[in-house]
């Protein structure tokens, strides 16, 4: 399988692990997979073998036996989800949110693509979060060898728990920057560092950078194995029968969670709609309706933070493969978006819908699934209900349907506990302790000055050991192969 950039009219080629190396393309674009294979016969299968299917389609210059170590490294016992009547809960891992089923997977597949590129330079992790990818990132790649990691977060846009998470994270490679201003700054301001060739010259002799956000296909293409898995599991309980129609309803901020639901459609999985559920940074909502994407709006602080997005990254991915992979339609709609904060196009998109959740709906939308069913939803999922609740009086539509949990109840104690009107009880220990760590990474910091936070923190005295000590094993690793070679004491002489 091969890879090719949203804007390259050229249409150059690049293997997977190319592409998860680079993250970002440099032409500003995303990688996107040339064709899209088909998957059977994973009815019945667990996760573990169902996420193996599905990278060795996409992964193909990845060996099986490189993939089911990954695969099984990343999850060992600790599967990050469950399948509980209508509610697929992708939240039971590190850092209780969707984004670690990726990223418990990503060090590994990352850490891989570098070997298989030769690269001997440190891997730059440099990710912008609107909460929940920032943690996960962070606990992911803590100490992970030969790599550094820097999550840049709005100052006042995460939760509580959110932000300790991020702040109390432990890890000599890790650091964590608070930015002033929303996420969409953040990321605003990391793509063009991903598109600025001068700035990353000036650190070329130690460092290679990526990303791992959801532009990244190593985050973005393990995505897709829980839809391909809740559908499996869905038929196992008796729910459906293998074959029949599911939709799926997708809280959405960046669009990566939903477009791995769109790819899993497009591989065979018997989707009938993709609904986009928003809060009132309804940008995708109005465009899946409308066509035309205006990120010319207010900007709101709503009680699902994560989804308080207006420059939804993945949706570029998208609009490439519905305009049938036209490079300059994508070019074209992002200049516009860049110029003038709005672009139109006229293409159809039957396979989703979409509806805008308020807070006050989702406040209400927790206290009556927690009435009616005993069930606590964190605001996020409790948009994905109220949405499907909308789309389902006005459409009358009756195709059984999966509702994505995203997040942890008790990562948003205070809207779960100000909609119930209790507090919340037994909080899991990950949570719960994160009052007794002590802050390590306060800094704030203005958007402007991101160039020199970056700088700072990678050519800082500690990680400047860490370099030193690298090189130092390196030199030495050089050393004892030169003696292996010509057969002095400090190895065998193998007879060359």
């Amino acid at each position: 399988m091969n890879y090719v950039s949203t804007r390259d009219i050229s249409r150059n080629k690049l293997s997977a692990s190319q592409a998860i190396v680079n993250g970002l393309a440099p032409d500003g674009g995303l990688y996107v997979p040339c064709d899209f294979p088909r998957l059977c016969g994973y009815i019945g299968k667990s996760y573990e073998e169902i996420a193996l299917d599905v990278l060795k389609l996409y992964l193909t210059d990845f060996t099986e036996a490189e993939l089911q170590e990954a695969i099984a490294l990343a999850y060992g016992e600790n599967l990050p989800i469950k399948i509980f009547n209508e509610y697929v809960e992708l939240f039971h891992g590190r850092t209780a949110a969707f984004k670690d089923l990726a990223l418990q997977l990503f060090p590994y597949l990352l850490t891989l693509s570098l070997r298989k590129n030769n690269v001997d330079k440190t891997a730059v992790i440099l990710t912008a979060t609107s909460g929940d990818t920032g943690s996960a990132v962070i606990s992911g790649m803590a100490d992970v060898p030969n790599t550094r990691a820097i999550v840049f977060y709005p100052e006042s846009g995460v939760s509580d728990i959110q932000k300790l998470q991020m702040t109390t994270q432990v890890g000599e490679n890790i650091k964590v920057f608070a930015i002033r201003g929303n996420f969409d700054d953040a990321q605003t301001a990391v793509k063009e560092i991903f598109e600025d060739r001068l700035f990353q010259a000036n650190f070329a002799d130690d460092y290679i950078f990526t990303s791992a956000n959801s532009i990244n296909l190593a985050r973005l293409l393990p995505q897709i194995v829980y839809y391909f898995y809740s559908y499996s599991e869905w038929v196992k309980m008796g729910r459906i029968k293998e074959g029949d129609a599911v939709n799926y309803v997708v809280p959405t901020g960046n669009f990566g969670n939903i477009l791995a639901g769109y790819y899993a459609q497009k591989m065979g999985l018997p989707i009938g709609k993709l609904i986009c559920a928003t809060n009132t940074n309804n940008v995708l909502c109005d465009f899946i309706k409308t066509g035309t994407y205006n990120k010319n709006r207010e900007f709101n602080l709503t009680l699902s933070p994560s989804m308080d997005i207006l420059v939804s990254s993945n949706l570029e991915r998208f609009i490439y493969d519905i305009a049938g992979c036209d490079a300059e339609v994508v070019k074209t709609a992002y200049a516009s978006l860049k110029n003038s904060g709005t672009f139109s196009i006229a293409v159809g998109m039957p396979m989703l819908d979409a509806e805008t959740v308020s807070d006050e709906d989702t406040l209400q939308g927790i206290k009556e699934v927690y009435d009616s069913k005993g069930y606590i939803q964190d605001p996020h999922t409790a948009v994905g209900q109220a949405a499907y609740n909308q789309y389902k009086k006005r459409t009358g539509d009756k195709t059984p349907t999966l509702i994505l949990s995203t997040a942890s109840p008790y990562k948003f104690p205070k809207a779960v506990e100000s909609a119930l009107g209790k507090v919340l009880d037994n909080p899991p220990e990950s949570i719960c302790s994160l009052n007794n760590k002590p802050i390590l990474h306060n800094e704030v910091i203005d958007i402007q000055n991101i160039r020199q936070a970056i700088g700072g923190f990678l050519y800082s005295p500690a990680i400047e050991t860490l370099l030193k000590n690298r090189r130092i094993f390196e030199t030495r690793q050089e050393s004892e192969d030169d003696a292996c070679l010509k057969g002095t004491p400090g190895g065998a002489d193998i007879g060359l």
